[in-house]
């Protein structure tokens, strides 16, 4: 009889083989359906974005060799340009997941679907793109718009950059909603103690510049720093503070670059165990928490074998809002490995993940290994296959899944 861990293994390797059996290709969706071109020109599979994609991106979704009138209402009217065709895109990512249970057991899940979203992005006028998505079902609930921004290029005909609406503070490291695998770039999420700051989805503006002559590039973030939480009546920001991130990127010849960031951030939260009155619900004292991140990230890659790294150091002043201020310092990694044999033209790709975090905070240690295969079976549809083995619980988890885009 196979243990639980040899039958997650063999249905990995079942679904593996069939990944690799031969099947015909061709498709198009939202951006490539308006300029008529494949998924291929942006992404190596999708959703992850090579380097002409990043550029199409940071170019404001236009294209700098062609930007035909042709796609543009004639209103008569030199300060209005509207989109002809409003363009729309969905994906659909369904998986079934084969895991072990604290006691050992195996747990089956059909999360299908686990994520459907609606997604839309162009330009609103020269060098002025906009992108926004609405997630209409993330694991089983409406989640609502999490990417969503107006994005400004080339202010004054310099290589200066702004983005103003709703992002990842960790986008300019590695971009997670653009991750080939079912598990996540897990520190970039991760939240210490009660504190409310991590580097996912944040509200703010963002400023990039590149250096000229220097072959390097200044990205900087205003934040509010707690999420995308509801407004509530004080507005969106839920204390007077706003976050700073700064990052400094350089090209490292044709095939690497690197960078190091920083990050620096205050909160209020209440003391959770105040010396107060049992039988009144008043909240304890406010107290203040200081969030600093900082590290490197580095890129190395021949589009055959794609290297993404990052480390980083968290500390918390006082992550668990408590009378007696707790330092708590957390140390972050991120390691990321995409196969390509055919580089931009593979039906077949490997990605190997490792994410590791240590913290002071002992209920926020996590490490996993993640091997994933991909396969194209048209350019617009992935079938994919997983395993994570997590050190920490000393258990695994297999999955299968298509990722679909129309």
């Amino acid at each position: 009889m196979l243990n639980s861990r040899q039958q997650c293994a063999a249905l990995l390797c079942a679904v593996t083989v069939a990944l690799l059996w031969p099947v015909e290709a061709g498709a198009i969706p939202a951006f490539a359906r308006r300029h008529k071109l494949s998924c291929t020109t942006c992404h190596a599979p999708f959703p992850r974005l090579k380097p002409y994609g990043e550029d199409f991106a940071a170019n404001g979704f236009a294209l700098v060799e062609d930007d035909p009138d042709r796609d543009y209402v004639a209103a008569g009217d030199d300060l209005l340009r509207l989109n002809r065709d409003f363009p729309v895109g969905v994906r659909l990512d369904a998986y079934a997941t084969l895991a072990e249970d604290d006691e050992g057991d195996l747990v089956t899940d059909l999360q299908t679907p686990f994520g459907l979203k609606l997604m839309s992005g162009g330009t609103l006028a020269k060098n002025i793109g906009y992108y926004f998505y609405f997630y209409m079902s993330e694991k089983g609930e409406v989640a609502g718009i999490e990417d969503a921004y107006v994005h400004f290029n080339d202010l004054g005909g310099k290589p200066l950059d702004v983005m103003v609406g709703q992002f990842q503070a960790c986008d300019p490291l590695m971009k997670r909603e653009l991750r080939l695998t079912y598990e996540d770039y897990l520190i970039y999420k991760a939240r210490i103690g009660r504190s409310n700051v991590n580097l996912a989805y944040d509200r703010g503006v963002i400023v990039a510049w590149d250096l000229p002559g220097a072959a390097a590039n200044l990205t900087a973030m205003v934040l509010n720093g707690n999420g995308k939480d509801a407004a509530t009546e004080a507005g969106f920001d839920n204390d007077k503070y706003k976050n700073v991130f700064v990052r400094v990127g350089r090209d490292l010849g044709a095939h690497a670059s690197a960078g190091y960031f920083g990050y620096y951030g205050d909160e209020l939260g209440f003391d959770p165990d105040p010396d107060l009155d049992p039988d009144t619900d008043a909240p304890g004292p406010v107290m203040r928490n200081r969030v600093l991140y900082h590290g490197p990230d580095l890129k190395a890659g021949n589009g055959t074998f794609d290297l993404s790294l990052q480390y980083l150091r968290r500390r918390d002043t006082n992550p668990g809002f408590l009378a007696q201020e707790q330092r708590v310092e957390t140390d972050g990694l991120v390691a990321e490995l995409v196969i390509s044999p055919h580089q931009d033209r593979s039906r077949h790709v490997v990605t190997l993940l490792y994410n590791r975090i240590d913290c002071d905070w002992a209920e926020s240690d996590q490490e996993g290994f993640t091997v994933a295969v991909s396969r194209l079976t048209r350019r617009n549809l992935r079938v994919t296959a997983e395993y994570t083995y997590d050190n920490e619980a000393s258990t695994g988890r297999a999955a299968i899944g298509l990722v679909s885009a129309f």
